[in-house]
């Protein structure tokens, strides 16, 4: 995804919206709204679907602010397969990172929805993963590199934490082990959360998650960010490398969180969540709630979420393979 879109919304995204517009004038408010999310609550992720959701009532989406429900376990799979089932009338969307429809389908064999059996409505922020060690490393291993020559002299020791098996950041960061050609084990956990307090704990040496999950504790002298996924420098770590910068130019990721609907949702009702979801990410305090957590407010047009979804799709299909990943279940 091109780092502008970080900033700005495309024309493409308008005009896109405009042809839309005709027909979001024949839909009926929707009483209630539910956003499923597939990890806990207070990561990053949950903060994008609680401060969009706050956003929604009174408009011609629906009338009352939407409802948050978490769906934490599986990667984040859950959420998809409950939107799947769900009635295709707007009245439930999930919130998920691009990775559960562009990079699942290459891991899990048995994998219980395919992508098109939910459609886009918008992206609504974009995120860095960042790669953080805790107290189980010493003090004195300040880089990557020098975290990297620590990992191949302490085996036992080198492991990292990821929201999941499968997600982004295992993949970033088995990524990275195997172009350093050091053994990295992974130990997969159900959410940013958990493994962020098992590294601030020392129960684990390293973590790979959004970057914006370890504020508060960069703040609090508790983790150490290494290196960032971007393709610049995160603006809320300006001081934290890239991957890029540090010799490692295929692990990079500016993965985002997207709505989705389930398949067959009205073409007039996908307008009206677009439309909400754009004026919501527009709103200063949601946009300042967004940054306190590391993300970048960011909406898009329907056309414009699913063709970067395509595209990190067939940028993760080669790269799965070199890694030799496939998932149980």
């Amino acid at each position: 995804m091109q780092h502008r879109r970080h900033f700005l919304h495309t024309l493409g995204s308008a005009a896109a919206l405009g042809a839309l517009a005709p027909l979001s004038a024949l839909a009926q408010g929707l009483d209630q709204v539910k956003i499923l999310y597939g990890f806990p609550a207070g990561s990053a992720g949950d903060s994008v679907a609680r401060r969009v959701a706050e956003k929604l009532a009174g408009t011609a989406y629906t009338k009352n602010p939407g409802v948050v429900e978490n769906k934490p376990g599986a990667s984040g799979r859950i959420a998809i397969e409950t939107l799947k089932a769900s009635p295709a009338d707007g009245s439930v969307l999930a919130l998920a990172p691009v990775s559960a429809l562009a990079v699942y389908p290459h891991i899990y064999p048995k994998l219980s929805y395919k992508p098109e059996d939910v459609t886009q409505v918008s992206i609504g922020a974009v995120m860095f993963h960042g790669l953080a060690v805790g107290p189980a490393v010493p003090a004195e291993v300040k880089t990557l590199k020098d975290f990297l020559a620590w990992a191949k002299a302490n085996p036992d020791k080198a492991n990292y934490g990821s929201p999941g098996a499968g997600s982004m950041p295992h993949l970033l960061g088995a990524l990275l082990g195997l172009r350093a050609g050091v053994a990295l084990r992974h130990v997969p956990y159900r959410g940013t959360v958990p493994s962020i307090t098992d590294l601030v704990g020392g129960q684990i040496a390293a973590a790979m998650n959004p970057s914006g999950d370890y504020l508060q504790y960069i703040k609090a002298g508790r983790v150490r960010v290494l290196a960032t996924s971007g393709r610049q420098r995160s603006p809320y770590l300006p001081d934290v490398p890239t991957f890029t910068e540090l010799g490692y130019p295929d692990v990079t990721s500016e993965e985002w969180f997207g709505f989705y609907a389930p398949a067959r949702t009205p073409a007039a009702t996908l307008a009206n969540a677009n439309a909400a979801i754009h004026q919501a990410l527009k709103d200063k305090a949601v946009i300042d709630s967004l940054a306190l957590v590391g993300l970048l407010a960011h909406a898009s047009s329907p056309q414009e979420m699913a063709a970067d979804q395509k595209a990190e799709f067939e940028r993760w299909a080669p790269l799965v393979k070199q890694i030799g990943f496939t998932a149980e279940s």
